[in-house]
């Protein structure tokens, strides 16, 4: 009876003394035993009444099928491989194997200890829930908030945000939105908001606004030591199916694709770029030429046959 009025909002008794194999006055019974136990759970009369679960002071206890146990072990893995939760995911999966049969326990056990995945597993940086859960439900609600940033310098600020949407990317979790302070829509670390306070304001959210590719250009654009800029001799088309709009922002140029970017490190652009396999011209900076002579170098001692 616990397992159905999870799934559904409101059960009628006979619905229930239906799906239960009982009659209606064991439904009852059910639910005084289930009120003794502490689960909120109330009984309404009427042609629409029924029995339903109240949002408590506490969670009910958690009944889950086979295929409901297992999805949620392979949820909390995928969640914990993204870097998407940290610490709460060994928690919420370890509870949720204590409280599981014997034989379930058993097999969901066996699934957590021997699956693995081809994606490397990121450390992320992940925010306060709070301050997620804050900011999800003032973008629901399009109520403007208070942010306490901190910068990558260490500088804090307090900004009015408009938010647009939250993203997730590459272990991290970003907000977008409009920043009254710049007036400009601006993305921000999740994880480095000091507090989130959310107001009396409200806003619309523009039509265009896209959350995704909006943090996706900004990450392109972060202010790097150098900015590298190449002729790929091969199609925009097909420059796009290997390069994510994330490392570097690309244009049709008369002799194939301009290849703009920001790189800590001219070595690292230099293996990259001849990874890709294209023919490339490099146009700035002129550095960039050295670290390719340097990398053709490098690769030629290591073909050389020993003997």
């Amino acid at each position: 009876m616990l397992e159905l009025l999870q799934a559904h909002h409101r059960l009628g008794g006979r619905d229930l003394a239906d799906r239960l194999g009982v009659d209606e006055r064991t439904v009852r019974r059910y639910a005084v035993r289930l009120a003794d136990l502490g689960i909120p759970i109330t009984a309404e009369r009427g042609r629409y009444g029924g029995y339903r679960l109240l949002p408590g002071y506490r969670l009910p206890p958690l009944m889950l099928t086979d295929d409901e146990a297992t999805a949620a072990v392979l949820g909390l893995r995928a969640a914990r491989r993204l870097g998407l939760v940290a610490g709460a995911a060994d928690a919420a999966l370890a509870k949720i194997l204590r409280v599981l049969p014997v034989r379930l326990r058993d097999e969901v056990g066996a699934l957590e200890e021997t699956l693995d995945f081809t994606l490397t597993e990121r450390a992320g940086a992940a925010p306060a829930s709070r301050a997620v859960l804050t900011l999800a439900a003032a973008i629901r609600d399009r109520r403007r908030v208070t942010l306490r940033y901190r910068s990558w310098k260490g500088e804090e600020t307090q900004r009015d945000l408009d938010g647009h949407g939250l993203v997730f990317h590459s272990g991290r979790w970003y907000v977008t939105g409009h920043d009254h302070r710049s007036g400009e829509t601006r993305t921000f670390r999740v994880d480095r908001i000091a507090s989130v306070t959310p107001g009396a304001a409200t806003y619309d959210i523009p039509e265009d606004s896209d959350p995704v590719g909006h943090v996706i250009s900004s990450l392109a654009r972060v202010p790097y030591t150098h900015t590298v800029k190449v002729i790929l001799h091969v199609p925009l088309a097909e420059a796009a199916r290997r390069i994510p709009p994330s490392i570097a922002e690309l244009t049709a140029a008369p002799d194939g694709t301009l290849l703009s970017m920001r790189a800590e490190s001219l070595d690292g652009a230099a293996t990259m770029l001849v990874g890709l396999g294209y023919p490339f011209t490099i146009t700035s900076p002129d550095e960039l030429r050295a670290s390719v002579r340097h990398l053709a170098e490098k690769l030629l001692d290591q073909s050389r046959d020993p003997s």
